[in-house]
C-alpha cells in the first residue's frame, strides 16, 4: 500500500469515529446558526390538563409554531425552545463514549399541564428506536433531568434502564446515595424509573446553568455547575422480559411545557471518566 494511500485511510478512520472528528478534542453540537446535525420531532398536541388532542404527532421536522429556533440574545446566538408543544431536538449521529457538555437557562413562559408549574425540559441520551416511543414525543433513552429544583436526576425513558446507588425515604422516593445499594430503575422495576439527587447545585431561574454528562462503556456521571449529582451503571434497556445493553445513541432535548435557552453544546469522546468524579 502505498504511503499516501495509508495516511488518507487512517485519516479517514479518525474522522469517522464515533462520530467525532479527532479523538480527544471538542466537537460543537450547535454551530451557533441553525439547527443543521438536528432533528425536530413533535407529538400529539395536548390539552392543559396534558390530555392528547389527537392521537396524531405533528412529527418529524415539522414545527409550525416555532418551538425550536435559533435567536440572537445580548449579542449571541442561542437554542430557544418555547415548551409550547411536547418533543425535542434530536442529533442525526449517534454517539457513546463522551463528555457533553452544554449550558442552560430558562425563560418564562410555561404551556399546557406545565402552566405556572415547575420548568421543565431534559437532556436525553443514548436515545434509540423510534420517534415518540414515550408520551408520544421521545426516543427511548436515558434522561438527565433538567427541571427547576430537580436538575441533575434521572428518568428511564421508554425502556431505558440504569442502576444507581440510592436510599429509600419514607414517601417511597429513592434518592441517589453514594455507597448505597444498586437499586434498578426502570418502568417495570419496582423502584419505578425515577431517581432523586441529594443535593442542589443548580444557579437561580434565569440565570446560565452548566451541564456535564460523562458515559463510559455504561457508566454515566451527571453534573451541574461542576458539581456531581449523580452516578449511573450498567445502562441498558428492555426488550420483552430480558434486557440489553444501552451504550449508545442520539442525543435529545426536550420542549416540555417550559420556555429554556441552550447554547455551548459541545462533546468529545473519552476511553474513562476521571476517578475523582466517581462516588
Amino acid at each position: 500500500m502505498k504511503k499516501n494511500t495509508l495516511v488518507f485511510l487512517l485519516s479517514l478512520s479518525v474522522i469517522t469515529w464515533m462520530g467525532f472528528a479527532t479523538p480527544g478534542e471538542w466537537r460543537d453540537l450547535f454551530n451557533g446558526k441553525n439547527l443543521e446535525g438536528w432533528d425536530t420531532y413533535l407529538g400529539p398536541p395536548v390539552d392543559s390538563t396534558g390530555k392528547k388532542i389527537s392521537d396524531l404527532p405533528i412529527g418529524l421536522n415539522k414545527d409550525p409554531d416555532h418551538v425550536f429556533t435559533v435567536v440572537n440574545q445580548d449579542g449571541e446566538n442561542l437554542i430557544h425552545i418555547s415548551g409550547e408543544g411536547f418533543g425535542a431536538i434530536s442529533t442525526h449521529e449517534e454517539f457513546g463514549n463522551f463528555h457533553l457538555q452544554l449550558k442552560f437557562k430558562w425563560g418564562v413562559n410555561t404551556w399546557g399541564p406545565k402552566k405556572n408549574k415547575k420548568r421543565d425540559s431534559g437532556l436525553l441520551y443514548f436515545s434509540v428506536g423510534p420517534q415518540g416511543a414515550d408520551y408520544g414525543a421521545w426516543m427511548r433513552s436515558q434522561e438527565f433531568q433538567i427541571e427547576e429544583g430537580n436538575c441533575g436526576e434521572y428518568w428511564g425513558v421508554a425502556g431505558g434502564m440504569e442502576d444507581i446507588p440510592a436510599i429509600k425515604k419514607a414517601d417511597s422516593v429513592y434518592v441517589y446515595h453514594p455507597g448505597a445499594s444498586l437499586i434498578t430503575f426502570s418502568a417495570k422495576a419496582p423502584a419505578g424509573r425515577y431517581c432523586r439527587k441529594a443535593i442542589d447545585a443548580e444557579n437561580p431561574t434565569g440565570e446560565w446553568n452548566t451541564i456535564d454528562l460523562y458515559c463510559v462503556n455504561g457508566t454515566s456521571v451527571h453534573m451541574v455547575n461542576g458539581r456531581v449529582m449523580m452516578t449511573l451503571f450498567h445502562s441498558r434497556q428492555q426488550e420483552g422480559d430480558k434486557s440489553v445493553p444501552l451504550i449508545k445513541g442520539k442525543l435529545q432535548i426536550q420542549s416540555e411545557g417550559a420556555e429554556v435557552f441552550y447554547k455551548d453544546i459541545r462533546i468529545k469522546p473519552i476511553k474513562e471518566i476521571p476517578v475523582n468524579l466517581l462516588q
